[in-house]
Parts: structure tokens; sequence; C-alpha cells
């Protein structure tokens, strides 16, 4: 895959001598979490403030992923960068990227993702957490925001395939909440677009669990159907994802 810059932050890049693939690497920070050693390499992600823009600087080595267009294999973080590409695209709400660049010797396979950190955002997980301190408006809110998230996805023709509480972030604004996708590896063109989409809502509403009630999840998928277009089909959908809770249930 070919370099790639963002022309918004190719100047301040520059200015700190970190618009190149060795500085980047070079580079000595903090991980913010342990290094992921599947696939037979190690990816890291550590935090990066150049002036007053934060980033996340993610790192791999020979952590690959295979695919039938690719059967020799490629760093996951390409994937991820065509996605964050063709979400921007399709105009699905999600992370941006500011630098992506691969270098590949004989035995080494390395890959960097530069991301703009999402300051003043909150992934649905945390927010979960502080859940019942929320007012019932705040509550209507963010879930109305996932749910019109989730349906702008899968209107795209996308399948997340990743579909967490803490893959999807969300903002306070004026009227609600602004919300938006990270992790977007597994994403992939949804093919059996209506078994795919029930996957991805099951994957959310089952790692919600109980915080949200029955009432809520109503409403979460009134809203999801009405931005979707199949508001008629809500009985359907109660009984696919029933459905599925029970397979899933019985693995």
């Amino acid at each position: 895959m070919k370099d790639f810059i963002a022309a918004a932050d190719r100047g301040r890049l520059a200015e700190a001598g970190l618009d190149s693939f060795d500085a980047l690497w070079a580079l000595e920070l903090p991980e913010v979490d342990l290094p992921n050693t599947e696939r037979g390499g190690w990816s890291s992600v550590c935090r990066l403030e150049v002036g007053d823009q934060a980033y996340y600087l993610k790192r791999q080595v020979n952590h690959l992923t295979l695919s039938w267009q690719r059967p020799l294999g490629e760093p996951t973080f390409a994937r991820e960068m065509r996605n964050i590409q063709h979400y921007a695209a399709l105009g699905v709400p999600a992370l941006s990227a500011a630098f992506y660049a691969e270098r590949k010797a004989e035995k080494s396979w390395r890959a960097i993702l530069l991301t703009h950190a999402l300051d003043g955002w909150q992934d649905l997980d945390q927010q979960l957490r502080d859940w019942p301190a929320l007012s019932a408006v705040q509550q209507a809110a963010s879930l109305c925001a996932c749910a019109q998230l989730a349906a702008r996805l899968h209107r795209a023709g996308l399948y997340h395939g990743c579909l967490y509480p803490k893959h999807l972030f969300l903002r306070v604004t004026e009227t609600g909440f602004d919300a938006c996708f990270i992790d977007l590896e597994k994403t992939r063109k949804s093919i059996l677009k209506q078994r795919d989409r029930v996957r991805d809502i099951d994957a959310l509403l089952r790692r919600v669990g109980s915080l949200w009630s029955a009432e809520q999840i109503e409403l979460f998928l009134a809203e999801y159907l009405a931005v979707l277009g199949q508001t008629a089909r809500a009985a359907w959908w109660r009984k696919a994802l029933a459905k599925r809770y029970a397979h899933k249930a019985r693995t």
C-alpha cells in the first residue's frame, strides 16, 4: 500500500520532523496497552502529541492478515487504513488517519498507522459504566445516536464485524450526541446483508446486556430501522435477534 499523509497534518508533522516512516518508527513513547503478539508478530499503540494535536501512533512488525485477495498476507494496518478511507468516502463517521506507511524487508514487514486522537469523545463501554447516573433524556439520546450510526453503516453496505461498545465513540453536542466508529480492521462489504446486519446489532446488544431496559432496546431498534427504512420489518428483526441470541447462548 502506498504511503499516505493527510494534507492537514503534513506541515505539522514536517515541522516536528515526524513526516517520515523512519522518524515515526524511531520514537520512544510509553505504550497505552500491552502489545498484541498474535499472528506471529507484534503490534503496539502509543499516544503522540505534536503541538496542539494528539495522535495515536500504531506500529507493528509481521502482524499480518490473510484474505483471498492477498493470500500471502499484509499488515493488519493496511486493511484498517483502506477501511478508514472507505468510511470517509461513504460518509460513515469514523476515526481519521494522518499517516500510513509500510516497509518490507526479507524477514520483516513493518507498518505504521497514525490516527487522530478522539479527545473529547467517550466510548460507549465507558458510558455504560456511568449509565445509571445519566438522565433518561441523555440515555435516549445516546442510544439513538448509536442506532443512527449503525444504520448509516449498514445502509452503506458495510459490515463492521466487531461492533462492541468499546468501538463506538460518543461526543456530547447541544442536541444530544455525535457518534463514530473505531477499530475498522474487520469491516468488509456486506454480502449477506440482513444476516450481517443482525450479527452486528446482536454483537452490540449482547455486550450492552441488561444496562439498556427492554423499552430502551425497543427505542434503539425503532431508531435503527427508521434510518434503515425497515420500520415495517420490526417483528422480523425481533425474531431474528432472539434466534441469534439463543444460538450464541448455546455455543
